[in-house]
C-alpha cells in the first residue's frame, strides 16, 4: 500500500527562527497518524505547509505519489486535503447551513443561479441536514439555528461535517478536541475513528496532549 501523503525534508524559517527543520512523515490510506509536541514545536507550521497556508523553504510534498506545490489552501482543498482547525473557523453569528457552505455555496440552476447568482437555500439545508444526520448529530432540530447557540461538541461535529462535504482524501485535525470536556473529547474521537473505518478516511491528528 502506497502512502496517500508524503512530506520529505520540509523546512521553514521565519528570519533566524527555524520553525521546521527537515520534517518527514508518511500517511497511509485509512490511517490515523498522530503528531505530538509541545507548544512551539512546529506542529502548526507543519499543518499549514501541508494544507497550503504556508509555502515551505525546502523539501517536497507528494499527494498520491505526485509532487504538489500548494500556494493556497484552496489548491490543497481541491486536491482532497481538508483541515479542521483548533478554533473551528466557524462564524457564530451565521446559521449551521451558512457555516457548512461558507465560501462554496450552491447556486440555483439556470438563469437565476448563473447570471443573478441566487443561492439554492433548500439544497444547502437538505445537504447540511443529511451530513449532520450521518454524523449522529440528531439533537439539532433547526438546521438554520445560529452556531453560537450550540455546544462545543456540536460545533466540532459541524466543522467535521463541513470538512467532509467535498469528500476529501484526508483530514488534518489541528488540536481538534483541546477545548472540549473529556466526555465530549471521547465522542469526537470516536466519531473520527468511525469515519476512518466506514469511509476509509486518513487523519493527521495534531495534539500537544499525549493522552488524547
Amino acid at each position: 500500500m502506497d502512502p496517500v501523503l508524503i512530506a520529505k525534508s520540509v523546512s521553514k524559517k521565519y528570519g533566524t527562527v527555524v520553525a521546521l527543520d527537515n520534517a518527514d512523515l508518511e500517511l497511509y490510506p485509512g490511517e490515523v497518524l498522530g503528531v505530538i509536541g509541545d507548544n512551539g514545536a512546529g506542529k502548526s507550521t507543519l499543518i499549514k505547509v501541508l494544507c497550503g497556508a504556508v509555502i515551505p523553504d525546502g523539501g517536497e510534498i507528494l499527494l498520491d505519489g505526485k509532487k504538489v506545490n500548494f500556494t493556497s489552501p484552496i489548491e490543497a482543498r481541491t486536491l482532497g486535503i481538508e483541515t479542521v482547525y483548533q478554533n473551528l473557523a466557524l462564524s457564530p453569528a451565521l446559521s449551521i447551513t451558512d457555516n457548512m457552505f461558507l465560501g462554496r455555496e450552491i447556486r440555483q440552476k439556470g438563469f437565476l443561479g448563473k447570471i443573478l447568482r441566487f443561492l439554492d437555500s433548500k439544497a444547502m439545508a437538505d445537504e447540511a441536514r443529511k451530513r449532520l444526520s450521518d454524523l449522529g448529530l440528531l439533537t439539532i432540530q433547526n438546521i438554520n439555528q445560529l452556531v453560537e447557540t450550540l455546544s462545543g461538541g456540536q460545533r466540532q461535529r459541524i466543522a467535521i461535517a463541513r470538512a467532509l462535504a467535498l469528500n476529501p482524501k484526508l483530514i488534518i485535525a489541528d488540536e481538534a478536541v483541546s477545548a472540549l470536556d473529556v466526555s465530549v473529547q471521547a465522542q469526537v474521537l470516536n466519531l473520527m475513528m468511525e469515519l476512518q473505518v466506514d469511509l476509509g478516511l486518513s487523519f493527521l491528528f495534531i495534539s500537544h496532549d499525549m493522552a488524547v
